[in-house]
């Protein structure tokens, strides 16, 4: 088990990351909670040392997506419709922002990640490609067909790099 401090802090460290993966997977804030609590206790019993600290981040990344990938799978999960859907609750975002999370949110889940992984944790797709067990050719050819599918969603070439 490991000690409070090294807890706190991989919590410091790692909890915004996971946050956002949750909601990238699940769209829903009460689920992200519960993984949130659910991975990083799997964090504190698993006494296994990391070799880096880029090799920790990966195998958070990597626990965070099983994780919800196990609950959208789950029995519970497939026979439930969640309070979100039923009452929209308004993002505060500028709209520009919330034109492009709305796009981002609605591509595959596939895309979903390759595109968090890239843009906002800034992996390569090598490094993508180890995380996720995907080929790096995959991967660019996921990047390549999510920039096309935002590009159609948000307007065209305005959105362009």
């Amino acid at each position: 088990m490991r000690s409070e401090q090294e807890v706190n802090k991989a919590i410091e460290r790692y909890s915004d990351m996971v946050r956002r993966l949750c909601l990238i997977h699940l769209k829903n804030y009460a689920d992200t909670e519960d993984i949130f609590q659910t991975v990083f206790l799997k964090y504190v019993l698993r006494s296994v040392s990391f070799e880096s600290e880029e090799h920790e981040k990966a195998w958070f990344i990597r626990v965070t997506i099983n994780a919800c990938k196990d609950l959208i799978k789950s029995f519970f999960r497939s026979h439930t419709i969640s309070l979100d859907e039923i009452m929209e609750q308004p993002v505060h975002l500028p709209a520009d922002h919330r034109e492009v999370l709305e796009a981002v949110l609605s591509l595959p889940q596939k895309y979903r990640e390759v595109v968090y992984l890239h843009y906002f944790e800034e992996y390569t797709a090598p490094q993508i490609g180890r995380i996720l067990g995907k080929n790096v050719n995959t991967v660019y050819t996921l990047l390549t067909r999510s920039k096309h599918m935002l590009r159609e969603k948000l307007g065209g070439d305005e959105y362009e790099e």
